[in-house]
């Protein structure tokens, strides 16, 4: 009998297709949302494999009731909303899908930058409205980007590339992370600090740390104030970072010129008073949003889906521990 996998919702063809081509049945979530707690648990039942969404909460309830799963494929980066301790100790396989969306969010991030930068949100919603009536020198005034100093917070994959797209803006880079980036520091001249220096120090505060619990809430009142009051920040990351709340306040305060944010610290949802904010850009979660980058996914996150029910080690396994038990249980 062909292995049984349950898609938690609709993804790219190609990623459907793959796992077809390979001989297992497939069965996609009819739902366009996140599925319920109930949806889920009644998804996962006799599944030999999971393809699930960032948004979906893997948490022990359903990694109980995916009583024969091997694996679990995260079609995602980040892998914060499924209990991977759990799964390890359930024998079940994790795999993310990392590197594939690493250029479409390093170029949200500067599309943020420059829309929060240069008020391009704002002055298109004050167009659209018909206010435009001449130009003036005093009139919707932003901030050069050319030769200021660009901050940023984690300096893995995406923040690497974030940090290399400045180059074309003669931008002083500094950085913050626990580990040395010799790509940053040998081909850009990118100088590793502590993060209250990068704060004082930075026009630009790009953020690119993963959900950990030393990293929620990294951002809050303390950090803003220390922020230059002409600063802008971004956030690509994971909305927890930032407490939300605190940016608000800084916001409205002056604290900071402005934000450009792609994720929220309880997403959907939005803190009270955000999104009234004209010194706010805001998007809906769209840092891996292109036809391309999408389309990767679906191969990435079937392929590794695929190759643990063959029997193979998955190419991108997050509980790599895990491996030598789990081949000897596909094995028998």
């Amino acid at each position: 009998m062909p292995a049984n996998i349950f898609v938690t919702r609709d993804i790219p063809r190609e990623g459907i297709d793959l796992l077809i081509r390979n001989g297992f049945r497939v069965d996609v979530s009819p739902h366009d949302r996140g599925l319920s707690k109930a949806e889920l648990l009644e998804g996962v039942a006799d599944r030999d494999g999971v393809l699930c969404q960032f948004t979906d909460t893997v948490d022990r309830d359903v990694l109980e009731a995916a009583s024969r799963a091997l694996v679990f494929s995260n079609y995602a980066v980040g892998y914060n909303n499924i209990d991977v301790a759990c799964a390890t100790r359930l024998g079940i396989l994790v795999t993310n899908t990392p590197g594939v969306l690493t250029d479409a969010t390093a170029d949200l991030a500067w599309a943020l930058l420059f829309a929060a930068a240069r008020r391009i949100a704002e002055g298109d919603r004050f167009t659209r409205a018909g206010n435009f009536r001449a130009w003036g020198p005093m009139f919707f005034l932003g901030r050069d980007i050319t030769g200021k100093t660009l901050g940023v917070v984690g300096a893995g994959r995406i923040g690497t590339a974030v940090a290399m797209r400045s180059a074309g803006f003669r931008m002083r880079v500094l950085y913050a992370d626990g580990f040395v980036n010799p790509v940053l520091e040998n081909e850009h001249k990118a100088v590793r600090v502590e993060l209250d220096e990068l704060l004082n120090e930075s026009d630009f505060v790009s953020l690119h740390v993963p959900l950990l619990p030393e990293t929620r809430h990294l951002f809050g009142a303390r950090e803003f104030g220390l922020m230059k009051k002409t600063a802008v920040l971004i956030n690509t990351s994971r909305g927890p970072v930032v407490k939300e709340k605190a940016l608000v306040d800084a916001l409205k305060a002056g604290t900071i010129a402005a934000a450009g944010l792609d994720v929220y610290e309880n997403e959907p949802a939005l803190e009270p008073g955000l999104a009234a904010l004209d010194n706010v850009v805001i998007v809906p979660h769209i840092g891996s949003a292109t036809m391309e980058t999408r389309v990767k996914m679906a191969v990435m996150a079937a392929g590794n889906l695929a190759a643990a029910l063959r029997g193979e080690r998955p190419p991108d396994l997050v509980n790599a521990d895990l491996w030598s038990l789990s081949s000897r249980r596909m094995h028998g």
